[in-house]
């Protein structure tokens, strides 16, 4: 209600108009934000300071650059002047929108100029809002150099001067470190409680071990196991490292929300799934939002279709200098790092592809000086056009190598990891559509024109498919018919193929070997070294068997095999009840097997076999959830040094020997030891107790020991008493039946 004219106070009680009024609530209230006009401006620094006269050929060559990723004019670039009529060294930018200006600084900054100049690239409203409220002084003050501090040694473990391994265990809520010993308990390194609230991971050359809990994911490393990095998103589900530790992507059903003033994530994070982070750093350096996967969003019955994430959703090409993503159908977006700019500006358009995967080793093919990363994908067949398998060269993105595929149900792309192969299992369908076979179109990519070699003589579905690890063979399982979700599962057979051989350094047509019918196997794990594969049952309620195989068996081979590149060798068959998870060491000395509570509450715990298959220990662990082996970087040696070692495997094998026979005889050294100390140390307790009964008995007036008082006690009862006892002693017993 206004107030009425006889409450306005008296004219001599007027204000003054130079009185000083504090406004500041009022204009903090109706302050009209920069952001809001300023937000497509961008400050670009480190440029290069030059005359009045050379300023328009400077903005010029600028607005080049600047083009490249939005629009701008040179009207609205600008660059100020000093009193010597010299530029600055920066300049403002307007570009056409916000988003533009957002790209350029993602785009732009730390991008080279010339030799002696790099860009800076920031939004106008950062340098505003981080400028403002005090947050930079007016007055310089030098930073503060912190003493310099050592820092851990991340691979540590390696120098064991014996060569073992570690591993992790979590079970309950405690997560610890071992080191193997062979057939003893392996000794513990560290153990601690609630470590994880997820699952633990080690990174791709065993530097972190991950644990991942709701505000995001933790690095730890060395010695005394510190914490080395954290990265922080809400409610992570899943964690991926490229394939040498520089950059990580987390991922989280959750779109992440985003408080203002959040000090590691920006505004532009807010809503996504997706963050590739910068390990050395430990920088967001873009985010990304989950893709829906084609297909109905209810089933006929209106209920909601839950599909499964593609993982990893990001694959990284070998050499970590570029992350590819699918969308499904459409194309592939590939992205360069660290900047994370789109390569070339713009995805890559293949109708119809469902599936890539990028060569897990820089190829090397003959004829080509310059070596490219490799990817391979597939499309289905669409209309009247056959589906198609094509290797694509990046960053020049070539097409290397096509091929036409008809009546195809599915396809999976499946590298041989030092990527002189590539195979495609295919699975074919008849005409009438109601039976399938199995096709594998073979990409021989070290090759000229990398030829493709089919083997078509497999007559049924195949479920399982592993190629040796640096070598030409590989094991696939097949069966005769595909059910799902049955409670006895199908029958399967496990077949080994290798290459027969040719004279030179040539690689002969892959061959089949051998084929093991009336198996359950479904699982196939090589050794990371090669030669020897554990094909297994896992996730099964009826067979738990382990198949150990020696693919280059030194005994007698069949004269059927004489002209091939193996000798196959079933060196020993071993069962765990309910094997859940099958894992070999980084060395390919020892698997072990595993059954998890995540799967089953029956049993758990895990066994540790050699290669061989001989069981070296078995132990039960309570609410087992996870054992992960710790890998190992990839060796120093030369080719020329490993072969060389390998050459002289016989006089180390004799070191090592020696070096075992030691520890079996100081370990039963130790053991006696122990018994002598524990019985020296009873002798001398039962010593010291005799004398102080001797003692207590001295000052009763009793003789020193019980037996002479015994002694004195019989010579005073004179002639001692005889007492005739009668034994009933039984010679024989019969058993008569009378009728």
């Amino acid at each position: 209600m206004a107030p009425s004219f006889q409450d306005l106070p008296p004219e001599e009680e007027h204000y003054d108009e130079d009185e000083d009024i504090d406004f500041s609530d009022l204009r903090e209230q109706y302050e009209v934000r920069l952001e809001e006009g300023l937000d497509a401006f961008i400050v670009i620094d480190g440029l290069p300071v030059v005359p009045e006269e050379s300023k328009s050929k400077l903005i010029k060559f600028l607005l080049r650059k600047l083009n490249t990723v939005g629009k701008t004019r040179e009207d609205a670039i600008f660059m100020p002047l000093n009193d010597q009529k010299k530029s600055e060294g920066f300049a403002f930018v307007e570009y056409e929108t916000p988003e533009q200006a957002i790209a350029a600084a993602r785009a732009l900054h730390g991008v080279p100029l010339d030799k002696k100049h790099t860009m800076l690239v920031n939004k106008l409203t950062d340098i505003d809002r981080y400028g403002r409220e005090g947050r930079v002084d007016e007055e310089y003050k030098p930073p503060v150099i912190e003493p310099f501090v050592e820092k851990e040694h991340l691979r540590w473990w390696l120098g064991d001067p014996h060569a073992r391994d570690q591993f992790a265990i979590y079970r309950g809520d405690n997560v610890g470190v071992y080191l193997n010993r062979k057939k003893e308990a392996p000794e513990n390194i560290v153990d601690r409680q609630h470590w994880t609230e997820s699952f633990v991971q080690w990174s791709p050359q065993g530097t972190y071990l991950i644990s991942v809990h709701a505000q995001g994911v933790q690095l730890w490393a060395g010695p005394n196991w510190t914490r080395q990095k954290r990265f922080a998103h809400p409610f992570v589900n899943l964690v991926d490292f490229s394939p040498n530790e520089n950059y990580l992507v987390t991922w989280s059903h959750r779109p992440i929300h985003v408080d203002e003033g959040h000090p590691v994530l920006s505004m532009e994070e807010d809503g996504k799934n997706y963050i590739i982070w910068d390990v050395a750093t430990g920088k967001a350096l873009r985010s990304f939002q989950t893709i829906d996967l084609p297909g109905p969003a209810v089933d006929e019955a209106g209920n909601p279709v839950k599909k499964k994430i593609q993982w990893p959703a990001f694959k990284w090409s070998a050499d970590d200098k570029y992350v590819a993503r699918m969308t499904q159908g459409q194309s592939i977006s590939i992205y360069e790092l660290p900047r994370m700019n789109l390569l070339d500006k713009t995805s890559i358009k293949i109708d119809g592809v469902m599936d890539f995967e990028w060569a897990p080793a820089t190829p090397q093919r003959d004829g080509i000086k310059n070596y490219e990363q490799l990817f391979c994908y597939w499309t289905p067949e669409i209309g009247s056009n056959p589906a198609k398998v094509g290797l694509m060269s990046i960053p020049s993105k070539e097409i290397v190598r096509t091929r036409n595929l008809f009546n195809v149900s599915d396809a999976k792309l499946h590298w041989q990891s030092q990527s002189k192969y590539v195979c495609v299992k295919v699975d074919r369908h008849s005409k009438s559509k109601k039976s399938l076979a199995t096709n594998l179109e073979i990409f021989r990519v070290k090759e000229k024109g990398v030829p493709v070699e089919v083997v078509d003589s497999i007559k049924d579905t195949v479920i399982n498919f592993a190629w040796e690890p640096k070598g030409d063979r590989f094991v696939l399982i097949t069966t005769a018919e595909v059910l799902a979700n049955t409670a006895v599962p199908p029958k399967t057979s496990v077949s080994f193929f290798c290459p027969e051989k040719v004279k030179g350094q040539a690689i002969g047509n892959f061959k089949h070997i051998r084929t093991i019918e009336k198996k359950n196997s479904n699982a196939i794990y090589w050794s990371p070294k090669g030669r020897f594969v554990v094909v297994a049952t896992v996730h099964s309620q009826q067979s738990f068997e382990l198949d150990f195989w020696d693919l280059d068996y030194e005994g007698e081979k069949p004269e059927s095999e004489k002209d091939l590149t193996a000798n196959l060798q079933l060196m020993a068959t071993a069962d765990h009840y309910g094997v859940t998870d099958v894992e070999w060491d980084p060395t390919g000395r020892y698997v072990v097997t595993s059954a998890s509570i995540w799967k089953h509450a029956v049993e758990n715990g895990y066994h540790i076999y050699d290669f061989k298959g001989t069981q070296l220990r078995e132990e039960h662990v309570e609410r087992l959830k996870q054992i992960v082996w710790r890998p190992r970087p990839p060796t120093l040696l030369t080719k020329e040094e490993q072969k060389q070692i390998r050459k002289n495997l016989r006089e180390y094998s004799k070191i090592f020997e020696e070096e075992d026979q030691y520890e079996l005889d100081s370990a039963n050294f130790a053991i006696v030891e122990h018994r002598r100390r524990i019985l020296d140390e009873w002798l001398a307790w039962r010593a010291s107790v005799e004398e102080e009964l001797r003692a207590d008995r001295k000052e009763e007036g009793l003789p020193e020991t019980p037996k002479e008082d015994a002694a004195d006690a019989d010579a005073d009862a004179g002639e001692g008493a005889f007492v005739e006892e009668i034994v009933e002693e039984i010679i024989d017993e019969t058993e008569e039946i009378v009728s």
